[in-house]
C-alpha cells in the first residue's frame, strides 16, 4: 500500500521543482524529504525521479502517482467539507490570498461580517500578486484567492479551480491636480489628455503584472511609449506620486473606496473595466466556512458598487 503522505511529497516535488523548495513548503529538512521519496520509490517498485543536470525530473510512472495524489487530496478535502457541514455552527480556518486594492476595499468589510456572523471561523489573509496566488491556491497553499483580470489579458487558469466574478470596476487615467502638476494637463477630452500625458513621467506596477501590461498597451495604442519613471506594486504610493504632481497613471476605481482624492480621473478613449473574482478548489466548494467568506465578499463588493 502506498503511503499518502509520501505521495503528497512527490506531488509537491512536481509543483515546486526542487527538494529544497518542497522541504520549505512542508517544514521538513531536505534530507528527510529525499529519504521519504526514496521509501516511496521502493514501495512503488519503479524509478520515480532521475537527475537531469542539477534538477530532478519525474518519470512517467511518477506522473501517474502525482495525478493519483491530487485525486486523493480532493477526496479528503471533500470529506472534510462534508464533516463540517454536519456541524451546527460554521467553524474552521481559511487561508486567503488577496491583491492590494481588494485587501483595502473588500476584505475589511468581509472580515467584519465573518467576525459577527461566524466567530468560530479563523480567516488568515496574505497579500499576493494574483498570478502567483492562483497557482498557490491550486497547489493548496491557500483555500481561496481574490484575483483580477484586465481587458485582453486573461488571468491564468488552473484545472480544478472554481472561479466566480465578484465585481468589475473602471480603469481611468489619473492626472495630478492642475495646481500641483509639473506639466499641467488641462484638457478633459480623454483622447487628448492621454496623448498629452505622454510628456509626463508615468508610475506603474513592476513588469509582469497584468496592470503593467494593460497600461503599456493602452499607451502604445494611443501612439506613444510611456516614460515609466516610477515602479511600485504599492497602489497607495502610486496615488501619492500622482496627487503630488510627479506622475500620471492608470488607476482602477476600487482604489478610491473609502477615500477621497485630488486626482483628476478621466475615462479612457476606449473605456475599460477590470474584473475581480474569487477562485477556490472545486473539491472545497462545499466547505461551509469558505462558502460563508465568499458570500461576505460578494456582499462587500455589492456595497462598493
Amino acid at each position: 500500500m502506498l503511503d499518502v503522505r509520501r505521495l503528497v511529497l512527490l506531488r509537491e516535488l512536481s509543483i515546486r521543482g526542487t527538494v529544497a523548495a518542497v522541504a520549505e513548503a512542508v517544514n521538513l529538512t531536505p534530507s528527510a524529504v529525499s529519504q521519504q521519496l526514496g521509501v516511496l520509490e521502493r514501495e512503488a517498485g519503479v524509478q520515480l525521479v532521475r537527475r537531469v543536470g542539477r534538477r530532478l525530473q519525474l518519470t512517467p510512472q511518477a506522473e501517474v502517482l502525482v495525478a493519483a495524489a491530487g485525486e486523493v487530496l480532493d477526496v479528503l478535502e471533500r470529506a472534510q467539507s462534508s464533516v463540517e457541514s454536519t456541524l451546527t455552527n460554521v467553524q474552521g480556518r481559511i487561508r486567503v490570498a488577496v491583491f492590494q486594492s481588494a485587501a483595502l476595499a473588500l476584505m475589511p468589510t468581509a472580515l467584519r461580517t465573518m467576525a459577527i456572523e461566524h466567530p468560530d471561523v479563523r480567516v488568515e489573509m496574505v497579500q499576493r500578486e494574483p498570478e502567483t496566488a492562483l497557482n498557490e491556491t491550486w497547489a493548496r497553499d491557500f483555500d481561496m484567492v481574490i484575483a483580477e483580470q484586465y481587458p485582453a489579458h486573461a488571468a491564468p487558469r488552473f484545472p480544478g479551480l472554481d472561479q466566480r466574478v465578484l465585481t468589475t470596476d473602471a480603469v481611468r487615467l489619473a492626472l495630478p491636480p492642475t495646481e500641483t502638476s509639473l506639466h499641467p494637463l488641462t484638457d478633459d477630452d480623454p483622447a487628448v489628455a492621454l496623448v498629452d500625458a505622454a510628456e509626463m513621467p508615468w508610475v506603474m506596477e513592476p513588469r509582469g503584472a497584468a496592470s503593467r501590461h494593460f497600461a503599456e498597451q493602452t499607451c502604445r495604442r494611443a501612439g506613444f511609449e510611456p516614460d515609466v519613471r516610477y515602479e511600485t506594486a504599492d497602489l497607495q504610493a502610486q496615488i501619492r506620486l500622482i496627487e503630488s504632481g510627479n506622475a500620471v497613471g492608470l488607476m482602477p476605481d476600487l482604489v478610491w473606496a473609502g477615500r477621497s482624492t485630488s486626482c483628476r480621473l478621466l475615462e479612457l478613449p476606449d473605456p475599460a473595466r477590470r474584473t475581480i473574482f474569487t477562485a477556490q478548489r472545486m473539491s472545497g466548494t462545499d466547505s461551509p466556512a469558505v462558502t460563508a467568506l465568499r458570500a461576505a465578499l460578494e456582499d462587500a463588493a455589492a456595497a462598493q458598487r
